[in-house]
């Protein structure tokens, strides 16, 4: 499963699609079981479906491998800071 992170810097259209119940029940059941927002299963499923360009992504990696290096909590105050914005229905 491809895991992404998306900042709302990141994140300019607004998009508005009208789905039935059984879509929407099933969309809301993963967002509330792995909680987070349904706008990110949205995204998720939309990245599955259409991969983005395999040059987009080796610039990508060449931007985030390029990065200067940036402090990292212990795995202990990751895991409380990841609890608590879960919690936070962020």
């Amino acid at each position: 499963m491809t895991t992404s992170c998306y900042s709302m810097l990141m994140l300019t259209r607004r998009l508005q699609v009208l789905i039935d119940e059984d879509r929407y029940r099933r969309i809301t059941a993963v967002a509330d079981e792995r909680g987070v927002a349904v706008a990110v299963i949205v995204r998720e499923a939309i990245d599955r479906a259409i991969p983005t360009a395999p040059e987009d992504r080796s610039a990508a990696a060449r931007c985030i491998l390029g990065a200067a290096p940036m402090p990292v909590p212990d795995v202990a105050e990751l895991r409380a800071e990841l609890d608590e914005a879960r919690s936070s229905g962020a």
